[in-house]
């Protein structure tokens, strides 16, 4: 008989604080993990604590809690051996980001992650001290050198898994909580296979699923053969175990990978999860969407329904005197073909009395932006007052393009608990409207809210483009100067036919950052999200452009 490594990738969705919860699912997947006669099963990377604990763990009872809870993880795991992320403190009480090897019912070995990442939404360097020293063991019946990492370790050139493989470990395995960003499976894809190929070892790549505030964790675990290549991949978005087994005499077949999905697929599966993870954790079972009869509503709801399922999910259009009928047919339409309760509730009484009450104070009613932001702010009203009626979660449904520039009204438009496509450009949104047809296999938004130029409908004939340049030139000079750091005559040289756009846009960007920070979270999509990946100072003098 051959020889080989079974090892199971437990790709579990884990929720941060929940310890016992956490404990529980990993002791049930020990059970499954037997069953599979796996030699060695993987969790990731804090998988008792939930990723990232932030400041739970300034708290000494959340640590001391977390290492009762691996004592208790570690009595169950007689007849397996599983390596485990938690929260490790040495004697002088410093803090490690840590990996626990689990056998015979006891805690046989502990890896500290030695490269800690301090940068986007990353702050390990916080709460963490860098672990000193590599580890490697041999497990398994074969007595198969493993050597162990954790997440960075394996990004950083001269990273444990280096010393590791000098040291002799044919199977290195790493167990991680990657933040997802559009493309990312293929960084992970190119990081794996060049390190197999550099260590001439077997390469096992562990992920988290699941949401966490603004953070989705996407799995597509990954395992590398010593030529490089990928010899499995778990599919993405989707907890589960799933089997590998790594050949120890024989350089073995690849079996058939699961297709990677379609980008604007995989983005919005991860506005899927990112929602339903945000709603289920938090305990809400229902949410309500300001339904406007326009693209990024329609997405939003189509996200929910998908998240959520269609009776968890109101929609409300809230038409003003500014309201076409097209719109509010299309607010109408979507609603019906996903299926939700649809509410249609008028609010022009509410802004004729808050006129007349600023007439009657001040002599005249307002005119202009005044009066277009009152009518976001009632609209915002009402949906805070239907949430606080039913105890339902209102979903914001402004994209990045306008949180950017602050095309959007505090306590209006942005009014919400969780803002589902906040990193999502307007030039996406209407890809991943076809990718939500697509998805429910009809056309549940039609024709008309892809082809009616956008408008907030706040006063006669307005269109966004009044305002922004056309949408795809806005958010090519967002990507630059937001994403990329790219400074205003750089941008220029780039794309220079918009010469009179680049410093009016980053005007806007610069002075709206009040804005953002009052805005709710939202699912991080890109490479650099507002809120944890950009912390810029609101009062702030420097401009650029």
């Amino acid at each position: 008989m051959k020889k080989k490594l079974r090892i199971a990738l437990a790709q579990i969705n884990v929720t941060v604080g929940a310890l016992e919860e956490n404990s529980r699912k990993i002791i049930s997947v020990f059970g499954q993990a037997r069953k599979l006669s796996a030699d060695l099963v993987l969790f990731p990377e804090l998988a008792l604590t939930g990723y990232p604990p932030e400041d739970l763990l300034f708290k000494s009872c959340f640590i001391r809690d977390n290492q009762s809870a691996l004592r208790r993880v570690a009595a169950a795991s007689r007849g397996i051996t599983a390596i485990v992320g938690f929260v490790d403190r040495d004697g002088r009480g410093r803090l490690y980001n840590a990996a626990a090897v689990l056998n015979g019912g006891k805690v046989i070995a502990r890896y500290r992650k030695m490269m800690l990442p301090n940068y986007g939404v990353f702050d390990e360097k916080r709460y963490f001290t860098p672990g000193e020293h590599p580890l490697v063991l041999k497990l398994g019946k074969e007595r198969v050198p493993v050597g162990i990492s954790i997440c960075e370790d394996l990004w950083v050139e001269s990273g444990s898994w280096l010393a590791e493989a000098k040291a002799g470990a044919s199977v290195l395995v790493n167990i991680s909580a990657s933040p997802y960003h559009a493309g990312k499976l293929h960084l992970r894809e190119r990081l794996v296979s060049r390190r197999a190929l550099e260590c001439r070892s077997w390469v096992c790549y562990l992920n988290l699923v699941g949401g966490q505030d603004e953070l989705v964790f996407d799995g597509g675990s990954l395992v590398a053969d010593p030529a490089g290549r990928i010899r499995f991949r778990a599919p993405q978005f989707k907890e589960g175990l799933y089997l590998t087994e790594i050949p120890l005499e024989s350089k073995g077949r690849a079996g058939p990978l699961p297709r990677s999905l379609p980008a604007d697929e995989e983005i919005f599966q991860a506005l899927v999860l990112g929602l339903r993870d945000y709603v289920r954790k938090n305990g809400f079972s229902r949410v309500v969407i300001g339904m406007s009869g326009g693209i990024d509503s329609a997405l939003t709801a189509c996200v929910a329904v998908a998240a959520l399922g269609r009776k968890s999910v109101t929609a409300v259009s809230m038409p003003s005197r500014f309201s076409s009928r097209g719109t509010r047919r299309d607010a109408r339409r979507v609603s019906e073909a996903l299926g939700i309760r649809f509410l249609e509730i008028p609010i022009e009484r509410m802004l004729e009395a808050v006129l007349g009450t600023l007439r009657a104070g001040l002599g005249r009613a307002p005119e202009g932006v005044t009066t277009e932001n009152l009518q976001a702010r009632i609209r915002g009203t009402l949906l805070m007052a239907l949430s606080n009626w039913f105890g339902w979660l209102v979903l914001a449904t402004g994209n990045k393009s306008e949180i950017s520039t602050g095309y959007c009204t505090l306590y209006g438009d942005m009014v919400g608990g969780f803002a589902v496509i906040k990193d999502v450009p307007k030039s996406w949104v209407y890809r991943l409207c076809r990718t939500a047809n697509r998805f429910f296999k009809k056309k549940v938004i039609p024709s008309s809210i892809f082809t009616r130029p956008p408008t907030a409908e706040l006063k006669p004939n307005q269109k966004d483009q009044d305002t922004l340049p056309p949408y795809d030139r806005l958010d090519r000079i967002v990507k630059a100067y937001v994403e990329e750091h790219q400074p205003a005559d750089q941008i220029r040289r780039r794309i220079p036919s918009v010469k009179a756009d680049v410093a009016r846009v980053i005007r806007m960007i610069d002075s709206n950052e009040y804005k953002r920070r009052q805005a709710a979270p939202g699912i991080k999509i890109t490479p650099l999200a507002f809120g944890r990946d950009r912390r810029m100072p609101i009062t702030n003098r420097y401009r650029e452009g």
